[in-house]
């Protein structure tokens, strides 16, 4: 094994976002030393007001967050989901077929499909716990400008002029990963020709706990609830159409919001800020290189239409920290290709699967033909006439299936 004296920590991850932060506290909790590279200054991270983004965590993800000792932080403040509704139809028409899914919680024995909950939480949980933990230094505030990955080590070079050696160097640095771009690892995809609207709505009526999934030739609408009497959208429509959208004031985008959402939850309102984000499949050609490794974003961009590109990530997450934590333990050399091999075997064909299915899903569904609505409702009524069925796409959207790592089992 290779001299561990002669590194500055075991282990060095780009990207200070959410998964940078979880796979840091994870591969701690292992033992190991770990530096994370947070471009964002400190102050970034602090803000406290509620700004409208939220995420969707599927029960195996509040999983990992409880076993990284983050969940008692932040589950007051987190919204269960007991059901999901999808349905198909046009805006300002409702729903146009009596064929629909629903989705109950109550069908598994595990409890809530998963939790709604706001980044402001989140993000400062897992600042905290960064900050308290002996075996994790956060450079916050510092860019990587060069890196360097040969048979011996990893090492990179900061906008400070620092340089930084590690056993291993991780990618956690979003859709345009600069980490993977320094290693030459080509990115696949499309755009979608989409943009998704995303703010946090405020309504009369309680939800109960229920998240909707509105398929509209345009793109979905899904709204999800928060606590409260507050729900988040993720509105998808043609990149266009969004531009016009975003370019209203409050008043204008709510009287576009409304005849789609309709008044299932009574009057609606804007509460914080509106965002946009253009939506594009992006798949990172190989998640490992020397001594290196991909996760989340960076791996595998994926359509927001399941609400599962958090959950991806995380899993990798939980993937990276078992298999380096396993070599470790065998005495192997945790940057060497095998080992980083078997975490791109375990992840790649899995986001890539999932990228796959989110893909044909927004194509089945976003748009009008008379045949693929034909298909496409028939497809839900079944699905929701067969208990079987139906009970293995509820494990599905938790996060249950498939071959789970320990940290989420």
């Amino acid at each position: 094994m290779t001299d561990l004296q002669s590194f500055d920590s075991d282990i060095v991850i780009v990207g200070g976002g959410l998964g940078g932060p979880a796979l840091a506290l994870g591969l701690a909790q292992a033992g190991f030393t770990v530096t994370v590279i947070d471009a964002a200054p400190l102050s970034a991270h602090e803000a406290a007001d509620f700004d409208g983004r939220s995420y969707a965590l599927a029960l195996a993800s509040v999983r990992l967050l409880d076993r990284l000792g983050l969940w008692d932080r932040v589950e007051d403040n987190a919204q269960p989901m007991f059901e999901i509704k999808v349905s198909d139809g046009r805006a300002g028409e409702g729903p146009l077929s009596p064929f629909f899914l629903h989705f109950d919680h109550a069908e598994i024995e595990e409890g809530p499909m998963g939790h709604m909950l706001e980044d402001r939480f989140l993000r400062r949980a897992l600042l905290d716990a960064l900050e308290a933990e002996p075996k994790i230094t956060h450079l916050a505030g510092e860019t990587v400008v060069a890196q360097s990955c040969d048979a011996m080590r990893a090492e990179v070079t900061l906008a400070s002029g620092r340089s930084l050696t590690a056993r291993v160097l991780v990618g956690a640095d979003g859709r345009s990963s600069g980490t993977g771009a320094r290693a030459g690892i080509p990115r696949r995809g499309w755009d979608y020709g989409q943009t998704a609207l995303v703010a946090a709505i405020e309504h009369d009526a309680p939800h109960h706990g229920i998240a909707h999934q509105f398929f509209m030739p345009s793109g979905p609408l899904a709204i999800l609830p928060l606590p409260g009497r507050v729900s988040s959208i993720v509105w998808s429509e043609t990149a266009d159409t969004a531009a016009e959208f975003m370019a209203l004031d409050d008043a204008g985008f709510l009287d576009m919001l409304r005849p789609r959402f309709g008044d299932f939850l009574g009057d609606i309102r804007l509460r914080g800020k509106r965002y946009s984000y253009p939506l594009a499949l992006s798949l990172a050609e190989r998640f490992t290189d020397t001594r290196l490794a991909l996760v989340g974003d960076a791996a595998h961009g994926l359509h927001p239409i399941a609400g599962q590109g958090l959950n991806a990530g995380l899993r990798d997450v939980a993937a990276l920290v078992q298999v380096l934590r396993e070599a470790q333990a065998r005495g192997e050399d945790i940057g060497a290709p095998d080992v980083l091999g078997r975490y791109q075997q375990w992840r790649r064909f899995d986001t890539t699967t999932l990228a796959m299915t989110t893909d044909l899903t927004n194509r089945l569904f976003s748009n009008d033909n008379p045949l693929a609505r034909l298909t496409r409702d028939i497809g839900m009524g079944l699905v929701n006439a067969l208990p079987p069925l139906r009970r293995g796409l509820i494990r599905e959207a938790a996060g249950l299936t498939g071959d789970l790592p320990d940290l989420m089992r």
